[in-house]
Parts: structure tokens; C-alpha cells; sequence
């Protein structure tokens, strides 16, 4: 069993609002697609620093973080973003990872979008159940 890869669209949201109002045009919304690692390990979205600087989204807090081998730190959150995988799209912050370091889609990402990690083919996808859109429970 390998790490699963997928394409993930990133786009700042305020951009895509001022767009919807006329203020700029669709082509200057800034976004970006990128190959990240579906990690169940994970929590959040985790994006490189120059990522979220090229979408333009503001840092606006921080948050106490452990890594895998046990250390705990200090890392940026970002205000909202919008992440799309597939046809599944969501706003969400993410903590924001030294420039170099891999993209990462939690486990909080994968539950609102009600995508399912198969280890084993190495794939990312919707649940049998929900397979045309997002079936949360409530």
C-alpha cells in the first residue's frame, strides 16, 4: 500500500465573490491545481506557504500541532479557502506548512465532501452511497 495522490483546485474565495459582483473578472480570480496527499492521518488541509501566497489568503491565526513523529509546534492558519476534488467542493482554512513541504487533505476535508481513502488501490473517491453528491448526516 502507497500514499494516495490527488488533484485538488484551490481558489481564493474573495476573489470568486468579487468576481460574482462584477468587481474582477473571472480570470483574475486566483487559483491553483495541485497534486496532494489524502492523508487519514491528518486532520486538516495542510498547504506550502508559497501556495497559499500565490491564492492570496490572509494568515489569521495559529494552532498547536503534532507531527508524526511526535513533536508538537506552532503553525498559520488561513482565512477560507475553497478546495474542490473531483465534483465535491467546500470552503475550509488550512494550516499553513513550510515552502517545500507536500500538500495534505485531511480526514475533515474527506468527511465534508464524503469522499472514502482506499489504501489499497490508492484512491480517493465518493462513498457507494452518495456517489452524485455529499450525504451528511445530521
Amino acid at each position: 500500500m502507497g500514499e494516495i495522490l490527488v488533484e485538488i483546485e484551490l481558489e481564493n474565495i474573495d476573489d470568486r465573490s468579487d468576481a460574482r459582483r462584477g468587481l474582477i473578472a473571472e480570470a483574475d480570480i486566483r487559483r491553483v491545481t495541485v497534486r496532494a496527499v489524502a492523508d487519514t492521518g491528518a486532520m486538516m488541509l495542510a498547504l506550502p506557504e508559497d501556495l497559499v501566497e500565490r491564492l492570496g489568503v490572509p494568515v489569521v491565526d495559529s494552532i498547536t500541532t503534532t507531527y508524526a513523529d511526535g513533536r508538537q509546534g506552532e503553525l498559520p492558519v488561513s482565512d477560507a479557502l475553497s478546495i474542490r476534488i473531483g465534483d465535491r467542493r467546500m470552503a475550509t482554512e488550512c494550516i499553513v506548512v513550510p515552502e517545500g513541504a507536500e500538500a495534505l487533505v485531511g480526514v475533515l476535508v474527506m468527511e465534508r465532501l464524503d469522499l472514502v481513502a482506499d489504501p489499497v488501490n490508492q484512491t480517493l473517491g465518493p462513498r457507494p452511497e452518495s456517489p452524485d453528491r455529499p450525504l451528511l448526516r445530521v
